[in-house]
C-alpha cells in the first residue's frame, strides 16, 4: 500500500503496488497518470511507462475518448466514444464532441 504525492516516486521490490486512497479526500473525478521506471541489479534504468486511470462519477456519466495518438497529415481519423459510460441504470444516449485546439 501506497499513498501517491503527485511527482514523489515510491520505490518497492515488488511488482505490484495498491495506490491508497482515503476515503475522507479521494482522487479527484477525472483522469490520473502513474509512470513506471524499472531497475536492474546492474543499476540500469528504464524508460518509463504510463497508463492513465478514470476516476468515475457515481451520478454522471464518464467520457472516454479513444483516438490514435498520431494521424498523417491530410487523412481524415476516428475519434471513439464508445467506452463511456453510466452506473446503470444509467446510459450514455447522446455525444457531444468539440476540438479544443
Amino acid at each position: 500500500m501506497a499513498k501517491f504525492v503527485i511527482g514523489t516516486p515510491i520505490e518497492t521490490r515488488e511488482s505490484g503496488v495498491e495506490v491508497t486512497v482515503d476515503p475522507q479526500s479521494p482522487l479527484p473525478i477525472g483522469r490520473h497518470r502513474f509512470q513506471l521506471v524499472v531497475g536492474d541489479d546492474s543499476g540500469n534504468l528504464s524508460l518509463p511507462d504510463t497508463v492513465e486511470i478514470i476516476v468515475r462519477d457515481t451520478t454522471n456519466p464518464t467520457a472516454v475518448i479513444r483516438a490514435p495518438a498520431q494521424v498523417e497529415s491530410g487523412k481524415s481519423f476516428t475519434l471513439d466514444g464508445r467506452a463511456s459510460s453510466d452506473v446503470p441504470p444509467g446510459r450514455v444516449v447522446k455525444f457531444i464532441w468539440t476540438m479544443l485546439e
